[in-house]
């Protein structure tokens, strides 16, 4: 499925925040709180937003995703890609500094296994930040956000593309656990100092931690 949606999937990303994606990205690299140069893993890379971000800021970054259509279509600006599953990934235990992602953790089957496997390559006192999509905990936010998200991007993906595509993104988040399971599956992975932090009315929210 992805390797088939990968040319859109990130522009559908880009439509859905509203040209926020660079802020929120931003935000994230900040609650990494890494000092430069830094070996920091971008899971599920996609095409590379990410990549670029740590690069301009002076870290080193590696991209890994499962998907050979978003490696092929990512623009790494020479960062080294790996295809490999985000619960299995060909990295050496302790070896990078952090780890980010972005809007990844609903499309994993098994998030638990994925964050035991980032406790396993991130060294002692290394860093994660999550960036993914959250509902607002105020009603009115969240009935606004409901409508746009659920309502009007699977019509405009309808009008822009293969509606498919953007249908997907909105199903996608039923798969996410509640903030509280997931701060304690990150715990219960091996990191300590587990925070939730949430940006423009609680819509998205970062997890951070770092490892113990």
């Amino acid at each position: 499925m992805f390797d088939a949606i990968a040319p859109r999937y990130d522009f559908v990303n880009k439509v859905m925040t509203l040209g926020l994606d660079s802020a929120w990205r931003r935000r994230t690299v900040g609650l990494l709180g890494l000092p430069r140069p830094s070996d920091v893993l971008d899971v599920a890379c996609g095409t590379g937003d990410f990549i670029r971000l740590l690069q301009r800021i002076g870290h080193r970054p590696i991209g890994i995703d499962f998907s050979a259509g978003m490696l092929e279509n990512a623009r790494a600006g020479g960062a080294s890609l790996l295809r490999a599953d985000a619960a299995m990934m060909p990295v050496r235990s302790a070896s990078v500094d952090g780890a980010v992602s972005g809007f990844a953790l609903r499309n994993f089957v098994e998030i638990g296994a994925v964050l035991a496997e980032l406790s396993r390559v991130v060294r002692p006192g290394g860093r994660i930040a999550l960036l993914e999509v959250a509902e607002p905990a105020n009603p009115l936010l969240r009935a606004g956000y409901r409508v746009w998200f659920e309502g009007a991007v699977p019509r405009i993906g309808r009008l822009l593309s293969d509606a498919s595509a953007y249908r997907y993104l909105p199903q996608s988040v039923a798969y996410l656990p509640a903030p509280e399971h997931l701060l304690s599956v990150i715990a219960e992975a091996g990191f300590a100092e587990v925070r939730r932090h949430t940006l423009t009315g609680g819509s998205v929210q970062v997890l951070t931690g770092t490892r113990a």
